[in-house]
């Protein structure tokens, strides 16, 4: 951490639901200042759905905030369920992808589009992708936390989440009420999507993803609160049930 930079603790704790019923739940903790980031989240599918599935994953990321972008430096994930367990580990520097390791690969699939090398530049990796800086002279809550696009690769697909303001709502959870932006977010493929998988067609169109952001202001940044998206099985629901901060 740079000296005299203020440190920020947060917890989110997050539903997970599917047309109204709870099926699992997240957790978030970030370590935020204005300059640099570092987070760990896991994930797992409860109740009955635990039963099908057996779902379970755990992300973590690290990096810095330069100018108000983002700059990562570490990526890891891995996920698992019934049938198997896949890890991926990434490191980056001035956001192009230095090296990736993917255990088990993933198997080649003939409509699956090419990767190149410039896929792997000027990006971020999908922990970093959360975090939203915000110009430290602008608000953080208004059109300036949504408008942008983010170049994002997880260590085998290219996309861009594009972004847009909608407007503000006023949110509660414990540890946070107020302010939230709201974002629609149109998933555009880039390459490393298999082009003839139904899903991926069915994201490329889906016009019914939104996101809210909520601020930390002392890291003049915004995190997500909720996400929303229609899935081809119904809307899915990701929601703060707390937002907590505690500074360091």
């Amino acid at each position: 951490m740079l000296a005299g930079a203020r440190a920020e603790m947060l917890h989110v704790t997050y539903s997970v639901s599917l047309v109204g019923l709870p099926i699992g739940i997240a957790n978030l903790d970030a370590n935020l200042t204005q300059f640099s980031y570092a987070i760990d989240a896991h994930a797992k599918i409860t109740g009955l759905a635990y039963l099908f599935s057996r779902a379970r994953g755990a992300s973590s990321g690290q990096g810095a905030i330069i100018e108000s972008r983002v700059v990562p430096a570490t990526f890891a994930t891995i996920a698992s369920n019934a049938i198997m367990t896949r890890t991926i580990r990434m490191s980056l520097s001035a956001n192009a992808v230095t090296g990736v390791d993917i255990a088990p690969p993933f198997d080649e699939k003939p409509d699956r589009v090419p990767l190149t090398e410039r896929d792997k530049q000027g990006v971020v990796d999908p922990i970093g992708a959360v975090v939203v800086p915000v110009p430290a002279k602008g608000p953080l809550v208004g059109p300036a936390s949504c408008d942008r696009k983010i170049p994002v690769f997880d260590g085998y697909t290219r996309f861009d989440v594009d972004l847009t303001y909608v407007g503000q709502r006023e949110v509660s959870a414990k540890g946070y009420q107020g302010p939230v932006a709201v974002c629609a977010i149109r998933y555009v493929p880039i390459a490393g999507h298999r082009r003839d998988r139904p899903s991926t067609k069915f994201m490329a169109d889906n016009k019914d993803l939104e996101v809210w952001l909520a601020p930390v202001a002392s890291a003049h940044v915004l995190l997500p609160f909720r996400v929303s998206a229609r899935t081809m099985m119904g809307t899915a629901v990701i929601e703060a049930s707390e937002f907590s901060l505690a500074s360091e």
